[in-house]
């Protein structure tokens, strides 16, 4: 590929990895490169495998989980472009020739979405919820109408390529000799959350429910619910075994991207806590502009570091709206 593709790939990627980092960090570095300054460095990527044919890709943006065998391939979400041109190709060259059956995107967000162009012409099918294509517009659409409203350029125009295959509430299907079984709990993370599970290899790709061991992206736009996110992994844990792999969408940079039942109890034990905290202050007599800007750690919660904005609003605006 050439040097001009690549720097669109990844100029590309910035305009869409909103959940990672914040924009303006995001456009300032479009913009050196448009400058002709120079790029930042490559992203550190890896291939890790797990269990049987199963294994997780780390690059840029959310965890991307694959299955690889001698006759399927499935690729549970894409990263941003740059990474996932990296991802594709490695995900060729293991299965030798195989086509790839399925790109699963776990939610609409850029950073699990963003490499869908680039997979598109190598996957049979890509497949989400059913809500997943309609809230991919709709984030990119308030993204452009965010940076008309404050005055600023216009970003990169990034292709918006979105789930062709949609489910609802379940969907299992024997690829290359696994079976990969789909669910949607309901609104967690998003209104679109889909919990991938790889049978045989006894292995399941949690997208943004986990957030391990860091504060989480809560998208009240895209439809998210806390209260139902404790309950979702509650069903989640309730559906697989103690011997279960799980896989992360997100991990603090001290703990991996994989784990197991605990770390999904843990996950849920916090949420729990962070509803505690916000009732507890709102039954006090607290205003939402005291509330949201507590720096506060939750009592038992100390690797997550103090409390944020980001995450206490959108748990008050659900609170509040009953």
């Amino acid at each position: 590929m050439s040097v001009n593709r690549r720097q669109f790939l990844t100029s590309s990627s910035l305009a869409l990895v909103g959940s990672a980092l914040p924009l303006r960090d995001l456009f300032a570095q479009v913009a050196a490169q448009a400058a002709g300054q120079a790029p930042a460095a490559p992203p550190v990527t890896a291939f890790t495998p797990l269990r049987g044919t199963v294994g997780f890709f780390t690059g840029q943006g959310g965890t991307i989980g694959y299955h690889i065998s001698k006759t399927g391939v499935v690729v549970v979400d894409a990263q941003m472009p740059a990474t996932a041109e990296i991802c594709l190709d490695g995900v060729k060259e293991r299965a030798a020739g195989v086509a790839i059956d399925y790109l699963v995107n776990t939610h609409h967000h850029g950073d699990h979405t963003g490499g869908n162009p680039i997979f598109r012409p190598a996957v049979k099918k890509i497949l989400a919820h059913a809500n997943v294509p309609d809230l991919q517009r709709a984030a990119a659409a308030r993204q452009i109408a965010a940076r008309q409203a404050a005055g600023q350029p216009p970003a990169p125009v990034v292709e918006q390529v979105v789930a062709d295959t949609t489910f609802v509430n379940t969907w299992r299907e024997e690829v290359g000799g696994e079976w990969m079984a789909l669910k949607y709990y309901g609104a967690a993370h998003t209104s679109g959350d889909a919990v991938v599970t790889f049978e045989q290899a006894n292995v399941v790709h949690m997208g943004d429910l986990i957030f391990n061991r860091r504060h989480p992206v809560i998208d009240r736009p895209g439809g998210s619910s806390v209260v139902n996110w404790v309950k979702v992994l509650e069903g989640a844990l309730k559906d697989h075994g103690k011997d279960t792999i799980y896989v992360f969408g997100h991990a603090a940079a001290q703990f991996p991207a994989t784990g197991a039942a605990a770390d999904l109890a843990y996950m849920r034990d916090y949420l729990t806590a962070l509803l505690d905290y916000v009732r507890a202050e709102m039954k006090a007599g607290k205003t939402k502009d005291v509330i949201v800007k507590s720096t506060d750690v939750l009592k038992g919660f100390d690797t997550h570091g103090p409390l944020a904005e980001r995450v206490l609003t959108p748990v008050y605006d659900e609170l509040a709206a009953g």
